[in-house]
């Protein structure tokens, strides 16, 4: 059983445009409504980057830096970047590209389609030389992350970020991977408490099968839960937010389950 401590939290997605605004929608105090993604502005990076940069890269630059304290150094904590499609709008660009006569390919789009895009440019952003993980593990992306941050933060006994995020692809992409919308969140996790201190993780994994727990109580939320793997997150944010025990699964698939269990902290 591996045990850290959620230090920070960012969301964002469609009407939860951050945390601190969307706490009691998460926690079941405010209706949820939806609405529009806020803008996604990636004001760390260089002005050049941030031209280059795609909406994918900027919603996992925005929601990672929710989730850090306003006096922590973010060129001082290890990432895990976690999404189960990466750079969609560029693989669609790519794939319209290759399927002209001519078959050429921007360097830019080439470079922004790799996985750890959001990554890349996170270093960029902040400086950063710490480790960074990028991840991709289908509808089990948040899950996995998650497990593989918390095991870097209790291994390194080290503050560590995890940035899980997932964007909807363009057609015909998305008949066969029908994401519903834009989705991401980041929590930042540490091997022991602090006075910021949100909450106690213990996390284990075994091959048992007994399905994903943690339905959400309202339709759109639980619609948004279902549409896309980051918001596979929506009951642990539900349960920070209440400040409330809890015991969730993610997975369920042949390859196991992750179970963790949520103490607030006082």
């Amino acid at each position: 059983m591996i045990r850290v401590f959620v230090e920070g939290v960012g969301v964002i997605g469609p009407g939860l445009p951050s945390w601190n605004e969307g706490r009691e929608i998460l926690a079941g105090w405010q209706a949820y409504a939806g609405g529009e993604l806020p803008r996604l502005l990636a004001n760390r990076l260089p002005s050049a980057e941030r031209r280059r940069s795609t909406a994918v890269t900027r919603l996992a630059l925005d929601v990672a830096e929710q989730a850090l304290p306003p006096d922590a150094s973010a060129g001082d904590v290890a990432t895990v970047f976690t999404s189960s499609g990466g750079e969609v709008e560029i693989i669609h660009r790519i794939f319209e590209e290759l399927a002209t006569a001519e078959r050429l390919i921007s360097p830019t789009q080439f470079h922004n389609s790799v996985h750890n895009a959001a990554s890349g440019y996170w270093s960029i952003a902040t400086g950063s030389r710490q480790a960074s993980t990028s991840l991709s593990c289908f509808d089990d992306s948040f899950a996995m992350g998650l497990l593989e941050t918390a095991c870097q933060a209790s291994a390194e006994r080290a503050k560590v970020l995890l940035v899980a995020y997932d964007f909807p692809p363009l057609q015909p992409i998305l008949r066969v991977r029908p994401l519903l919308a834009p989705f991401a969140v980041s929590l930042l996790l540490a091997s022991e408490p602090s006075g910021r201190s949100l909450g106690e993780l213990a996390i284990g994994f075994d091959t048992a099968d007994t399905g994903d727990s943690g339905r959400m109580e309202d339709a759109g939320l639980e619609a948004l839960r279902r549409g896309n793997p980051a918001a596979r997150s929506l009951p642990l944010l539900a349960a920070l937010a209440r400040a409330e025990p809890a015991e969730l699964i993610f997975g369920g698939a042949e390859n196991g389950q992750l179970r963790v269990g949520l103490t607030p902290c006082a």
